[in-house]
Parts: C-alpha cells; structure tokens; sequence
C-alpha cells in the first residue's frame, strides 16, 4: 500500500530516540518526506546531515531539519520525541514533571505550524503527557495519542516466539495498560497461529505453565531497564515501531495496534491514556472497544488506570 501523496513525517527531538525514529523512517519509506526538529541547532544539524548522506540508498524518501519549528509546517504526522532521557534507576513516571513542561510549551508552536497533523507521542512517560497535551490543544483523541505499548508487544511476541520455535509474525499477543510498570499481556486471548498460548506445544514438549507466562511479562516489562542499564538508551526498536506506526496512518492501513489513546467509555475507563488495541488510519487511532477481557485483566487495567491517573492529577495546572 503506497503512503499519501507527498507526506510528510516530523520528527521533533534529535535525541537517540528522534534520531532513530528518522532513521527508521527514511530506511523504511514511511513517509516521503522527513523532517526533524530540536531546538539545539547544531545537534540537529549535524543528524540531519549525516541521515542525508544515505538518502541514496533510502529510495524516495528525504531528509530535511533544524532548530526553528517552522521545519515541521504541513505535516501529515508529527511524531515527538524531545524530552529528558531516562537515566539507569529511573522509571517513566519520573520523568513526569520535566516533560510534562516541555510538551506544554511545545503544543502550541507545532500546532500553529502544523494544524491538521496526526500527533503521536513517545516522549515518556507517554501515556500522562498524551493526555495533558489532548487537554492542553483540545484535540481529538484519535488524533493525538502515545506510541504506547507498541513496543512492548513486539518485545512480547519475540520472547514467545524464541520459546515457541516459531516466527515472530505467528504469534498473537499483546501488552496493554501503561506503557510502564503496570502493563500486562493479555493472556487470555493469547495465540500462537490459531493455538491458544497455553495450548501450543513447545519443542521441548512441554507447554506455558503460568509460572513461565508471569516471568515472560516480567521480562518484557522490564526490557528498557536492562538496555538502558547496558547501553544508555533504548533506540533502534522504538524508531521501528514509532515507523510502523507512522505507516499505519500514512497508508491508511486501519491497522491494529495498542498505541495508547485518551480513553472513553473503554471497559469504564475515561479520561487517562491507556494501550489498547486499537485501529490506526489516516483518521488516527480508535480503540477497539469489543477487545475482551478476562476479570482479573480488567482488574489489572483499572490499575493502570489509577495509577497514571495519580501521577497526570500531581502535573495538572
């Protein structure tokens, strides 16, 4: 599916993360045209320059940027990345009243600029600062919403895959809630191709017990502590996915995915931004509001729920 007519991508953060998004991008053919923003000029610079130094081996995508904000007028997609990093120890929450600022002052300006864009968030913790930026532009939540758990199902489906001896692409899974300590998987629609997760026959034999299930959601939840911890940054799988994403709008594609929208009505959850699957299009994100739930994962999504809702009361006005 080709994308739109000459689209356009901006990327706003020349960070690891940012940096990757565009790399992804160009590499992939998300978009036409990339763009990437940061207000420390010479950084964004000297990216932009050396992702221009591949672009004949990219296709038909380009690579343009820099440090005023008027890079990013007429973006089709804008994806935001700018913020403090995650340091070892850290967790997403913590980053909150740091970001929340940057994210406040940032709106207006891109909006101004870039009106009609679709806005996806990755700047963490993703899911609070989705729903101040919706509260703070009046957007509506389909087009304005968090690359969410997109990342962490991909983490997921490649840990089950490895144990299962199988492509990752057969395995049906996903990570909802926060994009954070608090997600979960949602076992109870788990498949491997049509095989029930619990099911499936293992090489070894056996098959998932909920022992090895729990310790695979642990595993996934803390991945960005690990690599953090190992290397400074998470970046190569996060600009995959915010590309995939990008993708899912540009082409139209009515693809499922668990970004993380400002929910409402969803299982008797509004106003807080959680993952869940959801369908992206050139429209932007709508959740599906028929996915199913077991009792204890509905329990475990109203979890979630409280516990960014703490942390987005603490950073309201």
């Amino acid at each position: 599916m080709s994308v739109i007519e000459n689209s356009k991508l901006t990327v706003v953060g020349a960070g690891s993360v940012g940096a990757s998004v565009a790399y992804a991008a160009l590499i992939r053919g998300s978009a036409r045209h990339v763009a990437l923003y940061d207000i420390a000029e010479a950084k964004v610079e000297a990216e932009v320059l050396d992702l221009a130094h591949g672009t004949q081996f990219t296709g038909s995508s380009d690579i343009t940027g820099g440090s005023d904000v008027s890079v990013a007028e007429g973006s089709h997609v804008v994806v935001i990345t700018a913020g403090a990093k995650q340091n070892p120890g850290q967790t997403r929450t913590d980053l909150a009243a740091t970001n929340a600022g940057i994210i406040r002052r940032m709106m207006p300006e891109l909006l101004e600029v870039a009106p009609n864009a679709i806005y996806v968030i990755v700047t963490n913790p993703c899911d609070v600062l989705t729903v101040l930026a919706q509260q703070a532009t009046g957007l509506p939540t389909r087009r304005i919403f968090a690359s969410g758990t997109v990342l962490d199902t991909s983490r997921l489906r490649w840990k089950i895959a490895q144990r299962a001896g199988v492509a990752t692409s057969s395995v049906h899974a996903w990570i909802v809630g926060e994009h954070g300590d608090t997600e979960f998987p949602l076992w109870s629609t788990a498949t491997i191709g049509s095989v029930p997760i619990t099911e499936y026959d293992l090489p070894d034999g056996t098959r998932f017990d909920e022992a090895e299930l729990d310790a695979i959601a642990v595993d996934v939840r803390d991945a960005a502590y690990k690599v953090i911890q190992g290397k400074g940054a998470t970046n190569y799988a996060i600009g995959l996915s915010s590309a995939r994403i990008v993708e899912a709008i540009l082409r139209d594609e009515h693809a499922i995915l668990p970004v993380s929208t400002v929910l409402e009505g969803f299982h008797g959850i509004d106003g807080m931004a959680l993952s869940v699957p959801s369908v992206v299009s050139s429209r932007g994100a709508v959740p599906l509001s028929g996915t199913p739930f077991s009792d204890r994962e509905l329990t475990l999504l109203r979890r979630s729920a409280d516990a960014l809702t703490t942390v987005a009361d603490s950073l309201r006005d």
